[in-house]
């Protein structure tokens, strides 16, 4: 199963993590140095919910990151999921 939020579209993206070699200067070294750059990804914050839709008295399971279910606190449940075709 993709990574993908149902409601905002958010997946996973890729980015670089700098790694650095060396003691500190606070800690009595000559201080930290950038060896490389190396690839990451970035993953979204995905919950599986079930989501209550009153207007169709049932609920939805939906697979959903934390920003999509604020999204569906501030919109509703039923507009917000009917917008992403989930219902």
């Amino acid at each position: 199963m993709a990574r993908v939020c149902k409601i905002t579209g958010a997946r996973v993206t890729s980015g670089r993590r700098i790694h650095r070699s060396g003691k500190a200067k606070k800690q009595g070294g000559i201080g930290r140095h950038v060896t490389k750059t190396v690839k990451r990804q970035f993953k979204p914050n995905l919950r599986t919910k079930r989501i209550w839709v009153p207007e169709l008295n049932r609920y939805v399971r939906v697979r959903v990151s934390a920003r999509g279910l604020k999204t569906i606190d501030k919109k509703g449940a039923y507009k917000t999921l009917k917008e992403a075709g989930l219902i």
